[in-house]
């Protein structure tokens, strides 16, 4: 079930296409499908009342036990119509959670998971055990009125939120340090709508083996690996959980410390499925959840996907045109990456510079490094003691480039080349 306002009115056919997916992927059979085109949720029901009378009939005609909306619920709305259709009511956020959970994988992610869930099934707690009665507040006295069962529950559920908190703070404080400890290599994060490929695209770049599936949040954990790029060197090329629009705000939240290997990228690689139809509004749904999650997309090669299973080429031409600043890809077939590899090679190219680096001939420390994070392209010895080294090197890394007696000197902008 979908409300459309009457602006995507011309949406209306594709309405479900995602909600479909999203519960094909939790495990339910769809049986029936509705959409109304409306200004305005119904503030009861959120859908009016001739369709909910049509809701019904299409659950009795169906047999259905369980209804699915593709938009999200008020607590109370959700009470409503469970009570109209004796069926339970499911959300777009509910929907999600559930595929999160089932998804999580590592302790880090099981955390963020039932973190997102607590913060989300709070202010619906009383939807969840209105069957439940008072409890008796004791004997004495001394003991004030009981309470409701709704009310301790709450009591243990911050108290765990609280829990869960506490331990994400120690997680993303270990995640910020590794990430901090990476700042001597560049650093690509793929990033991009649920099941564009992006896992894909990394075995074909990495030899990862990470998993890969027709599913959508296949994966939910970020993994790192290194990605040897011809005729330039190792950057570091992370794979992060995919997006959807109206991702719960908590959800989104849990998952912060998630996604900081894309917060500190030197580049992010926005991975989109060519031929979806609707790969302009999923490329708007990315951007939209990087600002929410504090991480800039400035510096974002978009890379359009799948151009091997493109039914209809216009699609990718009309993208083409709307992003010049793109390159086609098919991670599967292997199309592309080379020309992926040489445009990621420029875009990183403009972190670099030129520079002069004297010091003494017995700095042996300094060779290995500069040997290791730049490209030292001539050397001269001065009076057998001192030398100076002229290297292409990352802002970075020459940032690292310190001690007595050595001397740098910045000579231009570092153009595309071999390192």
């Amino acid at each position: 079930m979908a409300l459309v306002p009457p602006e995507r009115k011309h949406e209306k056919d594709r309405a479900l296409d995602e909600i479909r997916g999203l519960v094909k992927t939790a495990g339910a059979l769809p049986v029936g499908e509705l959409v109304q085109v409306r200004d305005t949720p119904h503030p009861a029901t959120f859908i009016g009342k001739g369709k909910l009378d049509e809701l019904k009939q299409l659950i009795a005609a169906t047999d259905a036990e369980l209804v699915v909306f593709d938009n999200n619920l008020s607590p109370a709305q959700g009470r409503n119509l469970e009570k109209e259709t004796d069926r339970v009511i499911v959300d777009r956020s509910e929907v999600i959670l559930d595929i999160f959970a089932s998804r999580a994988r590592t302790h880090e992610a099981k955390l963020q998971v039932e973190l997102a869930q607590l913060l989300y099934f709070r202010p619906r707690l009383k939807r969840l055990w209105t069957h439940l009665e008072r409890i008796e507040g004791g004997v004495g006295a001394g003991r004030g009125p009981g309470e409701k069962q709704l009310e301790t529950d709450r009591r243990l559920l911050d108290r765990r939120v609280a829990e869960l908190k506490k331990k994400l703070a120690g997680v993303e404080k270990r995640r910020e340090r590794t990430v901090a400890a990476r700042r001597d290599f560049m650093t690509v994060s793929l990033v991009g709508y649920t099941n564009a490929g992006k896992s894909t695209l990394m075995n074909a770049l990495t030899d990862a083996g990470v998993y890969v599936a027709d599913k959508l949040f296949a994966t939910l954990d970020t993994r790192t690996r290194t990605w040897k790029i011809p005729h330039w060197g190792d950057v570091l090329l992370s794979d992060t959980v995919g997006f959807v629009r109206d991702l719960p705000h908590h959800l989104v939240a849990s998952f912060k410390s998630t996604l900081e290997e894309a917060r500190h990228a030197d580049l992010l690689l926005h991975v989109v499925d060519a031929g979806d139809p609707a790969a302009e509004r999923q490329i708007q749904t990315v951007n939209q959840v990087l600002d929410e999650i504090g991480v800039s997309h400035e510096h974002t090669l978009l890379v359009l996907n799948k151009i091997d299973a493109c039914q209809d080429r216009s699609t990718v031409d009309i993208l083409r045109a709307h992003h010049a600043e793109s390159v086609s890809v098919s991670a599967l077939k292997g199309t592309g990456l080379d020309r992926l590899a040489e445009m990621v090679v420029q875009r990183l190219a403009h972190g670099y510079v030129q520079a002069e680096i004297e010091t003494g001939v017995e700095n042996g420390k300094l060779f290995n490094y500069l040997a290791e994070h730049a490209e030292v392209t001539d050397r001269d010895y001065i009076n057998g003691s001192r030398v100076v080294l002229r290297c292409r090197i990352s802002h970075h890394a020459l940032a690292q480039v310190n001690g007595a007696g050595t001397e740098i000197r910045l000579l231009q902008p570092a153009a595309p080349g071999a390192r």
